[in-house]
């Protein structure tokens, strides 16, 4: 059945545009690609493929690559040769090199699939892919993610569910068109100042991460969908100050008076202090957006006691 597939495709020559290969046991990439000058779509998934071959250099009018569910274990430099790939799919191989010069040529490429791998870093020259859009890194063994990722300006959508992230770098302010950014179930402890100039993102998932509060700035976000179940938010743990005591700022003294009155419910401040998230899908089980605000002195972080140390709730 390959065989007859493939001689069919070759009859066709440089008016064959389609070529699928799906779920043919094939153990290699066909030698004969080379010979369809013409291709725009090639979907090999769900194959026993373990290598990209050197045939593939010469599908420069390629747009969509589909190798799914095969056994390829890096991301070789001939992707470098597909110029005009649009989409390209890697999803559920054993992928855990990603070879920098691959990037050098894929200047139109906008989505990129690497879900179900083995990745634990992502080379700088990720950065190249001018024209992405949509990047998914699902379930892989990332720690941390690049500051060239960062600079990809057309972004609009980055998942990095179940990986070791660590933290996210202050440049992601730079991504001004992400609309979508999925981290579930990474090792986070602390988002970035930087998350907070994303105007245009609308869907935050940051479930199952060790978040305890969020930056400041962070109420201000256009937001439609938020959710950051399994996070252990705001554990009340006072900080201990290094510099010595100082004299308490106008903002300071009018932060305790506004606490007081919220805490005695007086029903004009109650009324006037702005309620945050609005218009937001939220966590079915979501009271509180702690923010990381830091208006106290430092006697405030070092003693104990309802007249240095409190928590607003509004």
């Amino acid at each position: 059945m390959t065989e007859r597939l493939l001689v069919r495709a070759l009859k066709g020559g440089e008016n064959t545009k389609i070529v699928t290969l799906n779920g043919k046991k094939i153990t290699k990439m066909p030698s004969t690609l080379d010979k369809l000058p013409g291709l725009k779509t090639l979907d090999l998934q769900n194959n026993q493929i373990p290598k990209v071959g050197p045939e593939i250099s010469t599908l420069t009018q390629l747009i969509v690559l589909n190798l799914g569910n095969n056994l390829l274990e890096e991301i070789p430099e001939e992707m470098k040769y597909l110029t005009s790939l649009k989409k390209l799919h890697l999803f559920g191989n054993k992928i855990c090199k990603f070879a920098s010069e691959a990037c050098d040529g894929l200047q139109n490429l906008i989505l990129l699939n690497l879900n179900n791998n083995q990745l634990t870093w992502i080379p700088q020259e990720v950065s190249r892919l001018k024209s992405l859009t949509y990047l998914s890194i699902n379930h892989n063994q990332l720690a941390s993610i690049p500051k060239g990722l960062c600079f990809l300006k057309n972004l609009s959508e980055l998942q990095l569910n179940y990986n070791q992230l660590i933290c996210i770098p202050e440049e992601i302010k730079f991504l001004k068109k992400l609309r979508k950014l999925l981290l579930v179930r990474n090792n986070i402890e602390v988002l970035p100042e930087g998350l907070c100039d994303l105007i245009n993102l609308r869907i935050l998932d940051i479930a199952g991460n060790f978040i305890q509060t969020f930056p400041s700035g962070f109420q201000n976000l256009k937001l439609k969908e938020f959710y950051c179940e399994g996070n252990a938010l705001f554990l009340k743990q006072p900080v201990n100050a290094v510099q010595q005591e100082d004299a308490w700022s106008l903002q300071e003294i009018t932060s305790r008076f506004i606490m007081n009155e919220l805490a005695g419910k007086n029903p004009f401040i109650m009324h006037v202090i702005e309620q945050h998230p609005q218009n937001w899908k939220i966590s079915r089980n979501l009271q509180l957006v702690p923010l990381r605000i830091l208006i106290c002195s430092y006697k405030c972080f070092n003693q104990r006691g309802p007249n240095v140390f409190g928590i607003a709730q509004v």
